[in-house]
């Protein structure tokens, strides 16, 4: 039996894996809000959720996965405004090019994905909740949580009621008892979106939704809640408070969820992701160049508690690991079923999510797969790799049509391409290189791509 150790954002510290019911674990992590493209940062949480819940399913019998789209948000009513589009014409766009765009990452869709606005009489009600427990008040149309009324504020982020600051993605207003506090609920004029309620025509905060969500589509507590290190304050510290302040766990933060894992985040060539730095990479236009899985791998290379520093360079490295991963894939005929995943990667991922120490066992299997004699042995190596390789959501493919090799069955141009590349091995061997490099850069612009292995070189179609 293998022993799952997560480090848990409460506790600041790696931990043993205790289900709250080892028949049924429970998990949630924030979606996207959709009204633009998801960048490649908003798939880090996505990629990185997407494995452990795969872990998950290989320990447990039973594993739901729920994460929210957030279909109602100032950004939206922005856009919507700008655009004169109307909201759900954009929610329900971006929605499905979100899905989409993971798909084309290997990311498994969630068992549930709840939409904020089917869940509004239930926001309206948690926050009746907080009222009655003394933990919100109303001011003008807003009801706002009071953090002075919530002793454990401060648990996730290691903030204390000193150390906020009004500002910093903490909506600062008037109406507010201390700069802490934040919105449950708020006024909407008739050019926005609202809903009735007991205070007046308007709208939930952002972090209501998700509390609602996954309290309805999971229940309380449940076992494990994710994202990105960005969203643990002030996002996921006012969840934990409006849920257990609610139900009058003022110090009991795991009343909520019991651990939490927040991913690190993503910078281009060492510098911040942002659109005033004009360095925004956003998936749907990046899967147009690079393969899914390519850039699915390139997010799991580094520790995913690491920041990540994207470039050209990573994702050439994740493309040529592929490529030799397959091509060992492609030259193994035999057939296998069952398969069950190497103890050493199962291990390496119940570290923590360790996928260096995974790769780098799915690396080995693949190097013994390569130079393997026997039959039986064979199928039991391949079997490993193929199952392993599944729970980092790789080599899933055919390795033929990855390798493009179907598509060279279908040239005219076959017989040409072997003897250029016969004649830049000749050139090689002679030392003419400046030959050699003018056959490649023919080549290339006859769309063939070249790699020089230790068992020659291998060609196929680019992508």
């Amino acid at each position: 039996m293998f022993e799952l150790k997560i480090f848990n954002t409460l506790t600041n510290k790696k931990e043993e894996f205790i289900p709250i019911n080892k028949e049924h674990v429970r998990m949630y992590a924030c979606g996207p809000t959709v009204y633009n493209f998801a960048h490649i940062g908003n798939a880090r949480p996505a990629v990185v959720c997407d494995v452990l819940v795969r872990l998950l399913r290989t320990l447990y019998t039973k594993v739901t996965y729920v994460s929210n789209i957030t279909d109602i948000d100032d950004k939206i009513i922005n856009v919507a405004n700008e655009s004169g589009v109307p909201i759900k014409d954009i929610t329900r766009k971006f929605e499905d090019i979100y899905n989409k765009d993971m798909a084309s990452l290997l990311v498994n869709k969630p068992d549930f994905q709840p939409r904020a606005t089917d869940y509004i009489s239930d926001m309206i009600q948690l926050v009746k909740k907080i009222i009655d427990q003394n933990c919100a008040y109303e001011e003008n149309g807003h009801v706002f949580f009071d953090v002075s009324a919530y002793p454990a504020y401060g648990a996730l982020s290691g903030r204390d009621l000193n150390d906020q600051i009004a500002g910093s993605r903490v909506e600062v207003s008037s109406l507010k008892r201390n700069p802490g506090d934040f919105v449950l609920w708020k006024p909407s004029n008739e050019s926005q979106p609202g809903w009735d309620s007991p205070w007046g025509y308007g709208r939930p905060g952002w972090h209501l939704e998700c509390s609602t969500m996954s309290e309805k589509n999971l229940g309380l507590p449940f076992d494990i809640h994710g994202g990105g290190l960005d969203l643990i304050f002030p996002h996921h510290e006012n969840e934990i408070a409006q849920t257990c302040g609610a139900y009058a766990q003022k110090n009991n933060p795991q009343y909520f969820a019991k651990y939490w894992i927040h991913n690190g985040l993503l910078d281009f060539d060492g510098e911040k992701m942002s659109k005033s730095l004009g360095n925004i990479l956003y998936v749907h236009d990046l899967v147009k160049q690079y393969p899914g899985e390519v850039l699915r791998l390139a997010l799991l290379s580094t520790h995913y508690r690491q920041p990540l520093n994207w470039n050209s360079e990573i994702i050439n490295q994740c493309h040529s690991v592929l490529d030799r991963l397959y091509r060992v894939l492609n030259k193994s005929i035999v057939e296998v079923k069952n398969c069950c995943p190497s103890k050493k990667v199962v291990r390496a991922l119940c570290d923590d999510l360790n996928t260096s120490v995974a790769l780098a066992e799915i690396n080995n299997l693949s190097s013994q797969l390569s130079r393997v004699g026997d039959i039986e042995k064979e199928k039991e190596i391949k079997s490993k790799l193929i199952a392993s390789s599944k729970l980092l959501g790789i080599l899933q493919k055919n390795p033929a049509e990855w390798l493009g090799y179907k598509k060279i069955d279908k040239l005219d141009n076959k017989e040409l391409i072997d003897e250029l590349i016969d004649t830049r091995n000749k050139a090689r061997k002679n030392r003419d290189f400046d030959k050699a490099d003018q056959i490649r850069e023919q080549l290339g612009k006859m769309n063939v791509e070249i790699e020089d292995t230790p068992d020659g070189t291998v060609w196929k179609i680019k992508k």
